[in-house]
């Protein structure tokens, strides 16, 4: 299992070794364009029909049109400069690397960093960084970025650096093959842990807001008891599938709601007679107390298992450290 962080390793640029693959007989018949899909799996139907049209792609040395059948035993050889997928601006913004080699990153997000940009947030974001450090990502869908964390969740997050490696890595995910495991501090004293299974979609009313709603997405979290204190319970929650805000709709759901969530929180309650700093800590809580804290997946190279955990952030720290002290002199005062 690969885990310390690797030293960076040169990088190609966006021109592509020429591929060529010969055609089974087994595809005799279907269409150049589905075989072609069908053989290289690790780039879009979209964007091998380009390189088609283009003459980028060639059955025996000829241009063929994506709908003209193969008779099998041919040879497709495919060469192409990748273009830019990804049009922002490269930023000189410090990452936290977890692990690096030339197929994918991992890094650890900071809680107030949004990934992608958009309306509003066109700098500052995660991409802006990931072009900077790397300017091939351009060539890659979302700069390389194959799953999300929202702007106020801290935590692991891997890049691919390569075609493939972006290819493998989003089937990997489809699969349900990464292990993704993270660091929730919610509302309530839980006696055990157990399984969220309930369908999300976007909120009925809010849309800025996820819910959970019959006839949604399949949404499954697990989550067990990592800490309890008297008034709120440290989980460890895995994801089995990745929806918008999943974790925050399924605590909320339960209602037990991650500490500070704007969107799920609701009101602040303050446990009754709270030592100050906590309830200080809790009043002044900014974000989510979400954290990404461990991602494992098979390398899309070498097929060897990689996990990468991000450390607790200092706000985090410091809560469950208040939490355990709150509840020590509640236990000691004899209230417990």
């Amino acid at each position: 299992m690969i885990e310390p962080h690797a030293s960076d390793a040169d990088r190609a640029d966006d021109e592509l070794e020429p591929r060529t693959v010969v055609v089974p007989p087994a595809l005799a018949g279907r269409r150049f364009d589905q075989v072609l899909a069908e053989l290289l799996p690790e780039f879009s139907r979209s964007r091998l029909s380009e390189w088609i049209k283009s003459g980028d792609a060639l059955l025996d040395g000829r241009q063929v049109r994506p709908r003209d059948p193969v008779a099998g035993g041919e040879t497709i050889v495919l060469d192409v400069v990748l273009e830019d997928q990804t049009h922002d601006e490269p930023e000189d913004i410090a990452l936290e690397v977890l692990y690096e080699d030339a197929d994918v990153l991992v890094i650890d997000k900071p809680a107030g960093m949004v990934v992608h940009p958009g309306a509003g947030n066109r700098t500052g974001t995660l991409v802006n960084g990931l072009l900077f450090r790397d300017p091939t990502l351009s060539t890659l869908p979302r700069a390389g970025i194959v799953h999300r964390l929202d702007k106020d969740t801290s935590g692991v997050m891997v890049i691919a650096r390569t075609v493939q490696a972006h290819a493998a890595l989003v089937e990997q995910l489809s699969a349900r093959a990464v292990h993704r495991q993270y660091l929730a501090i919610v509302v309530g004293a839980l006696v055990s842990g157990g399984t969220a299974d309930a369908p999300i979609d976007r909120h009925p009313r809010d849309r800025l807001r996820m819910a959970v709603r019959e006839g949604g997405r399949e949404a499954v979290t697990h989550y067990r008891v990592r800490e309890r204190f008297r008034a709120h319970t440290a989980l460890e929650c895995r994801l089995e599938t990745g929806r918008t805000h999943q974790i925050r709709v399924h605590m909320q759901h339960l209602r037990n709601p991650i500490i500070g969530d704007p969107l799920y929180g609701g009101a602040l309650k303050l446990p009754k007679a709270a030592t100050p700093e906590l309830a200080a800590a809790l009043r002044g809580l900014r974000r989510q107390a979400l954290h990404a804290e461990t991602l494992e997946f098979v390398h899309p190279r070498t097929g060897e298992p990689v996990r990468a955990t991000a450390p607790i952030p200092e706000d985090m720290r410091t809560l469950l450290r208040l939490l355990r002290e709150d509840t020590r002199a509640f236990n000691d005062d004899g209230r417990g």
